[in-house]
């Protein structure tokens, strides 16, 4: 196969893998290359983006290949999280963290498979407004990372504790419809923008 056809080809591997990452082994089995010569593969289009200074580039962390933001435009990306267009939360934001409330701790790929739709946009944003964060990692191979609600999700929705989320008269197995439904009613009654959130200045 073209040498560049298989870094395109890995660069979207790792956009779908969003923050887990894939490894070279992982890498190689999808591939059906050699580890070391994937790794060799991964490193040239590691080189590529970071000369061509694209938005993205590959940082090896954890044992894993992820595609992470250009550093030097941090300042950019700080102002569009801070962007009041941006500052309510989207029925996706809500459906995910609604999830992570009910199910937590728990993966990125169980938040996807509840949902039926990748989740990733709507982890990152979520996370970037201090309502759910990492507070581990599975006990399973790859050790996946586990995210769970923060005090600031208590905090912005008026809630007491975990105990408080509203319950439904009845739950199906396996099955978060009513659960679901039941907190978006609270949680889209009480969408907070980001000016009305305190920043980390403000807490301290």
């Amino acid at each position: 196969m073209d040498f560049s056809k298989l870094k395109s080809i890995i660069e979207g591997l790792l956009f779908m893998a969003g923050d887990e990452g894939l490894t070279a082994k992982q890498l190689s089995e999808i591939l059906e290359m050699d580890a070391a010569v994937t790794a060799d593969i991964v490193k040239d289009l590691t080189k590529d983006l970071k000369s061509k200074k694209r938005g993205i580039q590959v940082s090896f962390v954890a044992g894993a290949y992820r595609l992470t933001t250009n550093p030097a435009h941090a300042a950019y990306f700080e102002r569009m999280a801070h962007s009041p267009t941006r500052s309510s939360l989207s029925q996706a934001a809500l459906e995910t963290l609604s999830i992570v409330a009910y199910r937590q701790p728990i993966t990125r790929v169980d938040i996807e498979e509840i949902r039926g739709v990748k989740s990733d946009r709507a982890i990152a944003s979520l996370v970037n407004k201090d309502l759910i964060e990492e507070i581990g990692r599975a006990e399973q191979i790859g050790r996946p990372i586990l995210y769970g609600t923060t005090k600031s999700f208590l905090d912005y929705f008026g809630l007491a504790g975990l105990d408080a989320l509203p319950e439904p008269s009845a739950v199906v197995d396996d099955s978060l419809d009513e659960q679901t439904q039941a907190l978006f009613e609270r949680l889209e009654g009480r969408q907070m923008t980001l000016e009305e959130m305190p920043t980390p200045i403000e807490e301290s």
